[in-house]
């Protein structure tokens, strides 16, 4: 059993006894929420256990929606959050809310808030950085991510299927949770979403992306071309940089902590013959050295400017 299941149905129709659903070969996420032990417990696990103790007409939601929806942008060890009509008890690794589900639906089986309706939530109450990478991550177009599907009340059996398929992910205009906003005026945390829209966009390609945008705009540079392209003499992208200011020929690449392709290293010689400096930051750099960051970056795009050719 890789999926979380109501430990109650599965005895109930005999494929569990309650002693052996007690014993060491299962592992209780939530009241009733059970998984194989065998299963390592991620932040999609938690996820997809959370929209089970929802019940048939609630949701996941905040983080955990969008863990199933493919746009992870929270913690590792952030609680399951849900959203249900029926009181739930919270408890330290669950945040329960209770309320109608806003824009609710299935994504790879699961019934979770929608991509905007997920951004609307957490956007009003993550601190500015926080939900700017929240936004730029859930509004963002992909083309494997699973499929979601608009349900409410019980979802049929062909809906369900559908939600378990992948295709290019539409993404949203960030500006629609100002529209959200029309619709719900007066909710706690709203006047501060046009700031977050602002420094919106979904162009980025992971969460560390955005905070390294948002590192260099916050300290008051201008604000970089986000996947900036370089085409070839068939109008064809051949390269694309994280981040980038064009007039200085400067380009800026996020690397992760395990990040060491070749190929990138003879993009950059072939990137410098043209004239680009490559300058790539590791995690290291968003965080302990963030203001040595910043400094390098200001300088180069200084001497940079000043160097180019008019």
């Amino acid at each position: 059993m890789e999926e979380p299941f109501r430990g109650s149905e599965a005895v109930a129709r005999g494929i569990v006894t309650p002693g052996r659903l007690r014993g060491p070969r299962f592992v209780r996420l939530l009241p009733d929420v059970y998984v194989s032990a065998a299963v390592p417990v991620t932040p999609v696990l938690r996820a997809r256990a959370a929209s089970i103790h929802a019940g048939p007409l609630g949701a996941a939601s905040a983080y955990s929606a969008a863990e199933i929806l493919g746009a992870s942008c929270g913690p590792w060890g952030a609680p399951a959050e849900l959203v249900a009509p029926r009181r739930i008890r919270p408890r330290p690794d669950l945040l329960a809310h209770q309320g109608v589900p806003l824009e609710p639906g299935l994504c790879d089986g699961v019934r979770v808030t929608s991509p905007r309706a997920t951004a609307w939530e957490l956007c009003r109450r993550l601190d500015l950085v926080d939900a700017v990478v929240a936004l730029d991550a859930l509004a963002a177009r992909r083309r494997d991510r699973p499929v979601f599907v608009p349900v409410r009340g019980t979802p049929a059996p062909e809906q369900r299927q559908l939600s378990r398929m992948t295709a290019p992910c539409p993404g949203f205009d960030p500006a629609d949770l100002l529209v959200l906003r029309s619709l719900h005026p007066h909710v706690r945390g709203s006047a501060r979403l046009d700031r977050v829209v602002a420094l919106a966009d979904p162009r980025a390609e992971s969460p560390p992306e955005t905070r390294l945008r948002l590192l260099l705009v916050l300290a008051g540079l201008p604000v970089p071309q986000v996947q900036f392209p370089l085409y070839d003499g068939r109008s064809r992208p051949w390269a694309r940089f994280d981040l980038a200011y064009p007039d200085a020929l400067l380009a800026i690449e996020y690397d992760g902590t395990h990040h060491d392709d070749p190929l990138d290293r003879i993009r950059d010689i072939r990137t410098a013959a043209l004239g680009w400096q490559t300058l790539r930051i590791t995690a290291d750099g968003l965080t302990r050295n963030a203001g040595r960051t910043v400094g390098t970056v200001r300088a180069l795009l200084a001497q940079r400017t000043r160097l180019a050719p008019r």
